[in-house]
């Protein structure tokens, strides 16, 4: 059994010419764990992905994955990952059997042993319609399902999924979410990039990248914390915002941060002291409770903090 870290990232750039799209970017990845990366598009996270993958060389700094590097251009890096990109990865045109045929020729796997891999794959994900099913008549989600099992047929010990679930429903988001869990509990390694906040709830830890550059990095409690050391608010204004009392509120001493949250407002404050003194004697348009912070609260103070 192999020892040492998934994957371990030291002062990691890519450029393309004079762009610098991943940016001296450091971390670890424990095998058995799922990684998230967080960001706005043109983040950087597909980027550092494809070169994990062994599809991308990196310009400077190192990397290791499951104890190997680039001396051989990727080839051994490939050999022992499974990649799921953003894009569909399955042909509509043909059958589900002869997508996972392809798959498999692609990788130069023995028959038998593909066909062996095929069986556990389609009861993982719980897949028992005909191999002659055309992948067009698939629902999304069952699609997705199936782009999973074609990217781990090979039996890789790091799976790479580029926002697996977009534009699937969340019934479907939260099936995929299940296998992920499965994998995990199966000894693989992966590393997911989301949008969507609650996904990345279910990472062990996550990476904030912003405009190539890691600037945070913890479990979600450890990002809530680090983003959030004090109390938070949540303020409803019945509908109709008191602008006049939002500008008051913004000049509160030890407010840390003030933006809107869906139909409401989120406050955090330094200590509960300055939120009691900055909400004493609230509008009667206005009411609060105290509420969590949310990983898109945190998002909003470190990322959008970041890029102003």
């Amino acid at each position: 059994m192999k020892t040492g870290p998934a994957l371990e990232v030291k002062n990691l750039s890519i450029k393309f010419g004079d762009f610098t799209a991943v940016d001296d970017v450091s971390f670890s990845v424990a095998r058995g764990e799922i990684f998230g990366f967080l960001g706005a598009n043109g983040a950087g996270k597909t980027t550092a992905i494809r070169t994990l993958c062994g599809l991308l060389v990196p310009s400077s700094g190192s990397a290791l994955v499951g104890g190997l590097d680039f001396s051989d251009g990727g080839k051994g890096i490939k050999k022992i990952v499974g990649y799921m990109s953003q894009k569909f990865t399955l042909y509509n045109d043909l059958t589900v059997g002869e997508n996972l045929d392809f798959a498999a020729g692609l990788r130069k796997m023995e028959p038998r042993y593909a066909a062996e891999r095929r069986r556990e794959l389609f009861e993982l994900i719980g897949f028992d319609r005909p191999l002659s099913t055309m992948v067009a008549s698939l629902p999304g989600g069952v699609k997705q399902e199936l782009a999973l099992a074609s990217a781990i047929l090979h039996d890789p010990e790091v799976v790479f999924l580029d926002e697996p679930t977009s534009g699937v429903a969340p019934a479907s988001r939260a099936r995929f979410w299940n296998l992920i869990r499965k994998l995990t509990e199966m000894g693989k390694t992966v590393i997911v990039t989301t949008h969507y906040m609650d996904e990345a709830e279910q990472c062990g830890r996550i990476a904030l990248m912003s405009a190539g550059r890691l600037i945070a990095l913890g479990s979600p409690e450890e990002l809530k914390r680090g983003a959030f050391p004090g109390p938070m608010a949540e303020l409803d204004f019945k509908g109709t915002e008191d602008v006049e009392f939002i500008r008051s509120l913004e000049k509160a001493p030890g407010l840390l941060e003030l933006f809107p949250h869906g139909m409401r407002w989120h406050a955090a404050f330094r200590d509960q002291a300055a939120l009691s003194a900055a909400l004493t004697g609230l509008p009667p348009s206005v009411s609060s409770r105290p509420v969590e912070p949310s990983l898109e609260d945190v998002f909003i103070r470190i990322i959008e903090g970041a890029e102003r």
